[in-house]
């Protein structure tokens, strides 16, 4: 029996669609008579164990047993996944052979190869590679499987991000954590090698906005007259003008006043002339289809949608088998589909918007734009539509959307390159040098697909048409005007801004030597997770949306102040990425990647253990040692302010709306002696109700009070308790203290 193993439970269903007749079981299909079986993971169903799984001691949070590092690594099946493990585990056990349906990448590599390990299988296992869940790549895939041992390397350099990741997230949280708690933070300040540095862009641009200075400056834009036609120029000033700030603002607006005079007196047929002509043939090739980060950007410019909707939506298409697989890091397509172009092409037509479907038509299918191209392919290719026909006025708003824009790319690389001519005029007049800029369209080409949208990639050049003119010409002034204008601080980011960020991190390195490969590694983050760790960043209180820009907290600036520069910046990524790269070309073992990751890791926390955080703003002060509370869950899950001086201040107080209500617990400065120990016995204010108890710790006697004086009333039974009032279902009784060595419930007193 052969076993195919998914990576989730779609991919599962087109592969045995694809196999032959058969039924469906419990978590798999049974297919050809049970020669082939069919099963699925949920993503990763095995899970790294947590430092307190290791070992108990690690429950409680403390500096002086970091760093954790595991002598021996282990996982432990998801609890939500337990029924479907067990599944593949019993089919394992059954099967002969073993098909790898991971997704075509590092982590997909991991996870299957990760069951197959936690399971001991011996069992040969092949691979199989799906970029899209279609009848005609389904089938290409299955004639084409591979010995899975040729991706060790993938999955040992899968393995090794994830453990490395664990070592850091779970080391410095748990380090920078208790730190920020001495300083009145409650919540936990979680690290990561790819969200820190995605908050510190946030915090950073917002330090940059904050610390901006506005600068007025003066633009002076001149119309000139050509016989009838009219020439608006822009001033040009000398680099050695005074008055220029160093981006080549004008400061003075005297200085433009003086030019308008001078130009206004001067300017005549002898002076004012076209000195010379720059024209230029451009071209702007085919946009290329997207990957989902340049499907999330696009989508969140043009509808609004966040990166979290746009990939949840791009899986809704991707399982209905509309759209190829929606995690690609890749633009570009594989030769061999350029003839499914017609097949596709046609299915489209169904969608009528903005005549989209009379667009088709004029598509030449002699074209091979840049797009199809192998060199370019890594694990998947762009996201394009598939060969199976859509129903496209029965999809939801949001997945029509998205499908219409990833259809608009496919069919734009059937169109011609657009071609334009860009000209440049420049003009003088008394030794003062005026430009303007247009360009004429030569051919529209693949822009006619896009002539109901705006073109955010390509509005550098203002398409405006200028008049025919000729070097030499002479000119006349018209008019003039003085423009005012003002520096604008940098923008803040949005959920589509912040990815895009993520993608090109290699702009945001401290060290610039460090930008290749970051560039070739296209960012931190995957596909998959960017969205997700953006939405974790505002779910963690790190980031707050407002007004559909991302501000940072309190908490987030914090951890940028006080964290290494080298978990803040986005370099470290960039040193990973060259390693595990060697790793998955099998140039470097997993061993001597930790060698490094260990002594960076203990680095950290010696930087750490000697960081001090200032007090947060909101941080409540202990009313006995002055030093922060923090809000704390108790036992019985409700919430208390406990004292970060503990264990030399035990101060503590009930939570009261979020606030401490110091007022519960605190003596009233009555006291009576105590009939047990003959101690003192404080009056306190409870949460209830006023209470009295010993002071003496080894007594510790608790009494009830009636008109600021204890009730000392010895049990009846035991003659050794105290009776104390309680609250029950019914009402309130008295019962002896010593309960429930002595159970004497007295209803009334």
């Amino acid at each position: 029996m052969r076993l195919f193993i998914a990576e989730k439970p779609s991919l599962g269903q087109a592969i045995a669609h694809n196999l032959g007749k058969g039924r469906r079981g419990d978590g798999y299909f049974e297919l050809n008579q049970g020669k082939d079986i069919v099963t699925w993971c949920f993503g990763h169903i095995l899970e790294q164990l947590n430092p307190d799984e290791y070992d108990e001691k690690y429950k409680k949070w403390s500096i002086e047993d970091l760093p954790i590092i595991p002598s021996q690594w282990k996982l432990k099946v998801t609890p939500s996944c337990k029924k479907q493990f067990n599944i593949i585990k019993s089919l394992i056990a059954k099967a002969d052979e073993i098909v790898h349906a991971g997704d075509p990448d590092r982590e997909g590599q991991l996870l299957i190869d990760e069951v197959l390990e936690f399971v001991q299988n011996k069992k040969p296992v092949q691979r199989l590679h799906l970029n899209a869940l279609d009848e005609k790549s389904v089938k290409a895939a299955l004639s084409d499987l591979h010995n899975n041992a040729v991706y060790i390397g993938d999955k040992n350099a899968a393995l090794a991000r994830s453990r490395a990741d664990w070592l850091i997230g779970m080391n410095l949280s748990r380090a920078y954590t208790i730190k920020a708690r001495d300083a009145g933070y409650a919540s936990v300040v979680s690290v990561g090698r790819v969200q820190t540095p995605t908050m510190a862009l946030v915090v950073r641009r917002e330090n940059e906005i904050a610390n901006f200075t506005p600068v007025n400056f003066y633009e002076v834009k001149v119309d000139w007259r050509n016989n009838n036609d009219i020439v608006s120029t822009i001033w040009q000033p000398k680099d050695e003008l005074q008055g220029l700030d160093q981006n080549g603002h004008l400061l003075k607006k005297d200085v433009a006043e003086a030019l308008l005079t001078k130009i206004r007196t001067v300017s005549g047929y002898s002076h004012a002339r076209i000195s010379k002509i720059e024209q230029k043939e451009k071209q702007e090739p085919q946009r290329l289809p997207y990957s989902l980060s340049a499907l999330q950007i696009h989508a969140g410019k043009r509808f609004g949608y966040s990166p979290q909707q746009v990939l949840d939506t791009m899986q809704e298409l991707y399982e209905k088998k509309l759209t190829t697989y929606p995690r690609s890091d890749c633009d570009y397509l594989p030769e061999n589909q350029f003839n499914d172009a017609h097949e596709i092409l046609n299915n489209l037509k169904v969608i009528t918007k903005n005549n989209f479907n009379l667009l088709i038509d004029q598509a030449d299918y002699a074209i091979r734009s840049r797009a199809w191209n192998d060199k370019k392919i890594s694990a998947h290719h762009a996201i394009i539509p598939t060969t199976f026909k859509c129903d496209y006025d029965s999809l939801p708003e949001i997945q029509q959307n998205l499908y219409y824009m990833v259809a608009q790319a496919y069919l734009a690389q059937f169109f011609p390159i657009h071609t334009y001519q860009s000209t440049k005029v420049i003009i003088t007049c008394s030794d003062e040098t005026f430009t303007s800029t247009g360009k004429t369209i030569l051919i529209n080409g693949w822009h006619v697909v896009y002539k109901n949208e705006v073109n955010e990639e390509n509005n550098s050049e203002k398409e405006k048409t200028l008049p025919e003119l000729h070097e030499c010409d002479t000119l006349n002034f018209f008019n003039g005007q003085i423009i005012d204008k003002i520096t604008k601080p940098p923008t803040r980011f949005n959920p589509s801004t912040l990815l895009k960020a993520m993608k090109d991190i290699y702009k945001y390195v401290k060290d610039d030597s460090l930008k290749t490969e970051l560039k070739e590694c296209s960012g931190i983050g995957t596909e998959a997770t960017r969205a997700g760790i953006i939405d974790k960043l505002q779910t963690s209180g790190f980031l707050s949306l407002q007004k559909k820009y991302l501000v940072p907290t309190e908490k987030a600036r914090m951890a940028v102040t006080v964290l290494p520069e080298d978990i803040t910046y986005p370099d470290t990524t960039a040193v990973w990425e060259k390693e595990l790269e060697n790793i998955s070309k099998q140039k470097i073992s997993i061993e001597e990647f930790f060698v490094k990751q260990e002594k960076s890791l203990k680095m950290f926390l010696a930087q750490a253990e000697n960081t001090k955080i200032k007090p947060a703003k909101e941080a409540v002060f202990c009313p006995n040692c002055k030093k922060p509370m923090i809000k704390r869950k108790g036992k019985s899950g409700k919430y208390f302010w406990a004292c970060t001086g503990y264990p030399d201040c035990k101060t503590i107080a009930p939570d009261n709306n979020g606030k401490p209500d110091f007022a519960v617990g605190q003596t009233s400065g009555l006291t009576a002696e105590c009939p047990k120990c003959h101690g003192k016995l404080n009056q306190i204010k409870g949460k209830y109700g006023l209470y009295w108890k010993c002071e003496n710790k080894d007594c510790n006697l608790i009494l009830t009070d009636a008109k600021n004086k204890p009730v000392i009333d010895k049990c009846p039974t035991c003659h050794e308790g105290f009776l104390i009032q309680r609250t029950g279902k019914k009402g309130k009784f008295w019962s002896c203290n010593r309960y429930p060595e002595c159970k004497t419930i007295v209803k009334k007193r």
